[in-house]
């Protein structure tokens, strides 16, 4: 019985803890090295995963006639794997599982409209930048305001727990920022004159905008936005080749003018949006120091 206690694996033998210690080092280092490997992963399994959000138009959205995915970041998904000389894998995703799928290495990157902030960048990697967008304001044309000084004392609608309110609470401090459940409840206040603007991401006001002209209130949004956003493609840490190689698609895309043919597609000229493009491919965190989301 006594030799039979000692043979058991609760008093394992000096040989014994060192063959454990020997699997967990080759376990640990076969972990690090799959994700700084990955771009190595990706080449030799032909395909890149790239994640974009599931419903939200126009960046990453299904459509009902193709009974397909479509939308700005899948195109530039798609860019990045020719540029690999990969196939694509699309997985569309919700927009609050973007950051833990990359954690996860369940995608291989997301171009999913991530916002840089400091806090997500100590979680994930970004990209170069390769999207821009603005917070703006969105007003009753007869209002008689013009700029973002003119709604001191103004009612200013946001939806509640947006970064929009957040940010108007900043950048408006002698406005009187109300928030409403959701932005369409907003729209309904100032078509009934119950706030005199309203705040959150350009293009979702340039929809109510563009509904507004067929009533007999038309809106209008200011010129000066209240943040900008600058967007990258996210992908694990400790992944230098990956972000490496999508750094030169992003590069690529802008001197052969690709990126410009993907953004007037769904977000300039060809789109119902009418945006130019103003924003560089350069590293988000030093694009400028306008608050992010």
């Amino acid at each position: 019985m006594k030799r039979q206690y000692r043979s058991t694996p609760t008093s394992p033998t000096l040989g014994n803890k060192s063959a454990w210690l020997l699997l967990a080092l080759l376990a640990t280092t076969w972990s690090t090295g799959a994700f700084a490997n990955r771009l190595e992963d990706i080449k030799s399994r032909g395909t890149l995963i790239c994640g974009t959000q599931n419903a939200s138009s126009p960046y990453g959205y299904q459509d009902p006639k193709q009974r397909k995915y479509v939308g700005y970041d899948v195109d530039i998904c798609q860019a990045v794997a020719n540029d690999l000389g990969v196939k694509l894998q699309h997985k569309p995703l919700s927009t609050e599982a973007r950051i833990p799928e990359v954690k996860m290495g369940r995608v291989d990157i997301v171009a999913g409209s991530v916002a840089w902030l400091p806090k997500r960048a100590e979680e994930v990697d970004f990209s170069l930048q390769y999207l821009q967008g603005n917070i703006k304001v969105l007003v009753k044309k007869d209002a008689g305001i013009k700029t973002l000084a003119d709604l001191d004392g103004k009612k200013v609608c946001a939806s509640s727990g947006s970064s929009s309110a957040a940010i108007a609470q900043q950048t408006l401090p002698a406005a009187d920022v109300l928030t409403y459940q959701n932005i369409s409840q907003c729209y309904l206040g100032l078509q009934n004159d119950k706030v005199q603007a309203m705040t959150a991401g350009e293009l979702v006001l340039i929809r109510f905008a563009n509904d507004s002209q067929k009533t007999d209130s038309p809106a209008v949004l200011l010129d000066e936005p209240t943040a900008t956003e600058h967007i990258g493609i996210i992908m694990n840490k400790e992944e230098p080749e990956l972000k490496a190689a999508v750094d030169k698609a992003l590069t690529a895309m802008e001197k052969s003018g690709e990126l410009d043919q993907i953004f007037n597609k769904w977000l300039g000229n060809e789109s119902i949006y009418k945006l130019t493009r103003s924003f560089k491919v350069v590293p988000v965190a030093q694009s400028d120091s306008s608050t992010n989301k």
